[in-house]
């Protein structure tokens, strides 16, 4: 479990409005360490954070919201009919990282879910997206799990970033797969930028 910042290379990345969504996982705890991260290593990048009900159990929102210097968005539909944060959310980012993505939160997105503003918004733009899979103990291995990986596989922006093997929180045993570190995320996304905009030129 243990997580340090990097001190090698910072990767590229040319995007400018940077969607970070952060769910339930036990990695979310590290959220604030790359909030400060992302800040540092890409000062003139705007950045706006959703945070999942479920990663609230794992990270404070006053430490995520200091360590990126901006106020944190709840993944929690607006009381006023008037607000559409799914569609702002959408339009505004040209970048967006799920980090940790969840066992559950794969799978809805795989499935077409639709059932929080993250999730609408992960469904409709067309900006590229990285997933960075933490996985409990034989999740990775089995038939559901590639099945989801499978229909994300089809998505022309979206990379699924291969985690590694890490320690259980729960077993003890190094059993469970926990997210790339992020800057490996940030280079798979601008990867991905790069052979979409390739694509889109020929």
């Amino acid at each position: 479990m243990n997580e340090t910042i990097p001190t090698a290379g910072v990767p590229v990345f040319t995007g400018q409005r940077l969607l970070y969504v952060v769910t339930g996982s036990v990695s979310a705890m590290w959220a604030p360490m790359w909030a400060n991260w992302l800040r540092t290593a890409y000062p003139e990048v705007e950045l706006k954070i959703v945070l999942t009900q479920s990663a609230q159990n794992f990270t404070g929102v006053s430490a995520l919201s200091l360590m990126a210097k901006t106020d944190i968005v709840e993944d929690a539909w607006p009381e006023s009919p008037l607000s559409a944060l799914h569609v702002e959310l959408s339009h505004w980012a040209d970048s967006v990282i799920v980090y940790p993505a969840t066992f559950s939160f794969i799978g809805r997105l795989a499935q077409g879910m639709a059932d929080t503003p993250a999730m609408l918004a992960l469904q409709c733009t067309r900006a590229p997206i990285a997933v960075a899979p933490a996985l409990p103990p034989g999740a990775a291995e089995g038939h559901s799990y590639a099945r989801h990986m499978k229909e994300l596989a089809q998505w022309p922006n979206l990379t699924v970033v291969p985690g590694v093997r890490g320690i259980s929180a729960t077993t003890g045993e190094r059993d469970t797969h926990t997210p790339a570190q992020l800057p490996a995320v940030m280079a798979m996304l601008e990867k991905l930028r790069y052979g979409m905009k390739a694509q889109a030129d020929a």
